[in-house]
């Protein structure tokens, strides 16, 4: 085995066994090859072989078994539901809206004699993996993830079968990836959001309704949804002209430049609904760079109900996220899991429905 990345062969070694119990190739209670067979196949000493397993059985995935041989260890048999600890693993932790998710997860989790082993991952998929990955090496009873970029297809679905095969119970947050819709989580209506908004602006008689959202989550796809049917049921015609999809990593830039470009362009609108608070924001100070006011010239919406929605230039009307609510349910959900109630029997509901605040940012058009 050669050094890759000027790495040690022994860590080369673990790493290799590591990812094969992930992708479940080395599953729990399996023994693993000898040591002279592990010699043998990666053509590295027997030195080499030890020091790699030494590193395993220190993380707690292997266990050495006198006169039998080295096992995955079987977390099935070693303490699930035993430790009380649970991870947590979130898209940002300074973002506006997780701290408060963060808040209502600890608060019942405190309460039934839990401690939490916290993650975020940046919203990439490729952090996830990692985290996971890490995550897997810890005594733990469950799990609540917060996926990265839901939208897209899972790119690590070998680290979730591998909690599968450690009978971990994890739940989602906020979303779930095209693979899993059958997972158990908890999300907000979020169709139903952006249709409230989108219907009111209407009502208010707005004709040119421009919409921004988010393309790589769930919540970003649903949100349009709700912007479309709202649209179609008060037949008026949906132009994706009028619409602005930005990325993850686009998300401080794109929005609020093709705003810019909007007005620059001279299109006709009067009103704008927004991914979120945070985009309603610089949505506004795009505006002020042209003398447009909201909202004498445009009405804007926002989403979430933060702390810009309530303090910002323009108070927002927005839709409510009960953030520590959500937090709370997730939490109950998981220890559901780790308890061993079935989804007939959850007393958890999945589905929050949304409410519209309505403050000062639309205006009636007619």
């Amino acid at each position: 085995m050669a050094h890759e990345n000027g790495q040690s062969k022994y860590y080369i070694l673990m790493d290799h066994l590591k990812q094969d119990m992930l992708a479940g190739k080395i599953r729990p209670g399996d023994k693993i090859a000898s040591e002279n067979e592990l010699a043998a196949q990666y053509q590295v000493s027997r030195h080499t072989v030890r020091k790699a397993l030494s590193i395993l059985e220190h993380e707690g995935l292997l266990e050495a078994v006198h006169g039998k041989g080295t096992y995955c260890v079987e977390r099935g048999r070693v303490g699930v539901g035993s430790s009380h600890n649970i991870a947590v693993v979130t898209t940002y932790i300074s973002d506006y809206i997780f701290p408060r998710v963060i808040q209502g997860i600890d608060h019942v989790m405190t309460r039934e004699g839990y401690s939490i082993i916290l993650k975020n991952t940046g919203n990439s998929q490729k952090n996830e993996a990692k985290a996971l990955e890490d995550i897997m090496t810890k005594d733990i009873d469950g799990l609540i993830i917060e996926p990265s970029k839901s939208e897209i297809y899972c790119k690590h679905m070998n680290q979730y079968e591998a909690l599968d095969l450690m009978r971990l119970p994890y739940v989602f947050l906020q979303g779930t990836y095209p693979q899993m819709k059958d997972r158990p989580n908890v999300v907000m209506d979020d169709v139903e959001g952006t249709y409230l908004l989108t219907k009111y602006l209407i009502e208010l008689g707005h004709q040119h309704i421009i919409g921004i959202f988010k393309i790589d989550d769930s919540q970003g796809t649903a949100r349009h949804k709700g912007y479309i049917k709202a649209l179609n049921e008060a037949g008026m015609y949906y132009n994706p002209d009028n619409v602005i999809l930005f990325h993850t990593e686009d998300r401080t830039k794109k929005p609020a430049a093709m705003v810019k470009q909007f007005v620059e362009s001279g299109m006709e609108m009067d009103a704008i609904v927004c991914y979120n608070d945070q985009i309603a924001l610089e949505v506004i100070h795009a505006l002020e760079v042209y003398g447009l006011k909201v909202p004498e010239d445009i009405s804007i919406t926002g989403y979430d109900n933060s702390l810009i929605a309530e303090n910002g230039p323009v108070h927002l009307t927005t839709i409510s996220h009960p953030q520590e609510k959500i937090g709370e349910m997730v939490a109950e959900l998981l220890l559901e899991k780790i308890k061993g109630v079935g989804d007939e029997d959850s007393k958890v509901p999945r589905i929050i429905k949304p409410e519209m605040i309505i403050r000062d940012s639309c205006k009636k058009r007619i």
